[in-house]
């Protein structure tokens, strides 16, 4: 069979370890003309020096061999690698010798001669499963990274003692209730107690209760699921983390079923068949659960069971402190996925002029960290160049909150003015002289400034200079 070409993608490398050459050739010719990467050892320590230099996808390995038996070759091989898979080969089939090689670890063994078309499917299934295995590994451990406390971004001392208290938390198995305003990041505390927990490696099962009505949401927390899930939530998140965002859209029948499941571990889904439950609760709301327990909208069982520690999320504007460091930390990510502005030790080459910056941090930031982020996100999408300007900001952004320059007595800036406030009257008094001279005619102003219209016309509003009738 012809050699596959060096261009082509490869199905995977495979090491050979046999002392006879024959086999060694007539494995290499078939392997190589299947697609696969092909490497040869004589001996079985050649063969160990071999897997300590190189990685590879799969193990063809003889019984019998003048130095190691491939039964203790392969005992040497599992005390640094119990992943990759191991192909036993053997003139001498019998069961004894299947039991021997699969209790050292081998994942398959094949009496020689063999029939290469079963040998070459085997290894392709072989190489696929292992290949999933790994992959889902990795994601896990992506996953696990991706929700690890270094994402709850802030130094603030509320967010210190918010991440103290997610450390404390994460690996018992007490229920837990996140409070705090839409985009706070809530769900993101919530995958990071999971992913910081015992349960880390079980499902984590996320219930949005505002995007479904009563009903479908009944179905899907405790009938039959939702429309081509054949579990409903309760089932799926059993062993692992059930999330309930806004959990006091739960009407009076599901908080009670709820509250059931959790006194008696126990749970009847739509099948009929009773099943043990072993389930941790995260419920996050963005109102006061307890208010909604005096106003008679939330059993007081229930809260109790379910609020065994509160962690409370500081809204954006309680922490401005931290901005900067989110706009690093997202201006990061959207430059990677952007592939812009990227420096080459992963940060972004984005940053916000002091105008504009001093604009962010004045924001009352009603969306809180959410809006935060959209705001960079958009920045990095439509920067040309790494020093942002307040032109790139959203119009909400600087209809909502004009630079408020403090004045004395005498309306001239106090002595401890800040430096932003400084450069934002010279600025405005600078545009004001410009608009006088044009007789307010904005267009001439912008012309003898050297801006856009659309700039000065965004710096007057900022400023909250008032343009007098011509």
């Amino acid at each position: 069979m012809p050699e596959s070409s060096p261009l082509e993608p490869s199905k995977g490398q495979i090491l050979i370890i046999d002392d006879e050459a024959d086999i060694r050739e007539s494995l290499e010719l078939l392997l190589t003309g299947e697609g696969f990467r092909v490497d040869l050892a004589n001996r079985a320590m050649e063969g160990l020096d071999k897997l300590a230099r190189g990685n590879y996808d799969l193990i063809l390995l003889d019984l019998m061999m003048p130095d190691l038996t491939g039964i203790e070759t392969l005992a040497e091989i599992r005390k640094n690698d119990k992943v990759t898979p191991v192909f036993l080969l053997t003139a001498y089939g019998s069961i004894e010798v299947a039991v021997d090689a699969l209790k050292a670890g081998a994942n398959d063994y094949f009496s020689k001669p063999w029939d290469n078309e079963k040998l070459v499917i085997e290894i392709e299934r072989m190489i696929a499963s292992s290949n999933l295995a790994r992959e889902n590994v990795e994601l896990k451990r992506a996953l696990k990274q991706r929700y690890s406390f270094a994402n709850i971004v802030g130094k603030s001392e509320r967010m210190l003692k918010l991440l103290d208290m997610i450390a404390q938390v994460a690996p018992s198995r007490a229920n837990v209730v996140v409070s705090g305003e839409a985009g706070t990041g809530r769900e993101l505390a919530a995958k990071s107690i999971h992913a910081n927990s015992a349960r880390s490696e079980r499902a984590f099962v996320t219930v949005n209760t505002s995007s479904m009505p009563a009903d479908m949401l009944d179905s899907a927390l405790f009938g039959a699921g939702l429309p081509g899930s054949k579990k409903p939530y309760l089932e799926l998140a059993n062993g692992g983390t059930l999330f309930i965002d806004e959990v006091t859209a739960l009407t009076p029948d599901m908080q009670a079923a709820l509250l059931r499941a959790i006194q008696e571990r126990e749970f009847t889904p739509a099948s009929g068949q009773s099943i043990a439950l072993d389930i941790r609760i995260l419920a996050a709301t963005s109102g006061d659960l307890r208010k909604a327990v005096e106003e008679g909208k939330f059993r007081e069982d229930l809260f109790y069971r379910l609020n065994v520690v509160h962690l409370a999320l500081p809204s954006l504007r309680e922490r401005k402190e931290d901005i900067p460091l989110l706009i690093e930390h997202f201006a990061a990510q959207y430059s990677r996925e952007n592939a812009k502005l990227l420096r080459l030790d992963g940060r972004s080459e984005l940053r916000f002029d002091p105008e504009a910056l001093q604009i962010l941090m004045d924001h009352s930031w009603p969306g809180n960290v959410r809006e935060l982020e959209n705001v960079v996100e958009r920045a990095v999408v439509l920067a040309s160049e790494p020093e942002v300007n307040a032109t790139l900001l959203p119009e909400h952004l600087l209809q909502a909150g004009g630079v408020r320059i403090r004045r004395d007595d005498s309306e001239a800036l106090p002595a401890d003015a800040s430096l932003y406030e400084i450069v934002a009257d010279f600025e405005r008094k600078v545009i004001i002289d410009r608009l006088e001279l044009a007789s307010w005619s904005q267009t001439d102003a912008a012309e003898a400034l050297r801006i856009p219209l659309s700039t000065l016309n965004q710096k007057i509003k900022r400023l909250a200079i008032t343009i007098k009738k011509r």
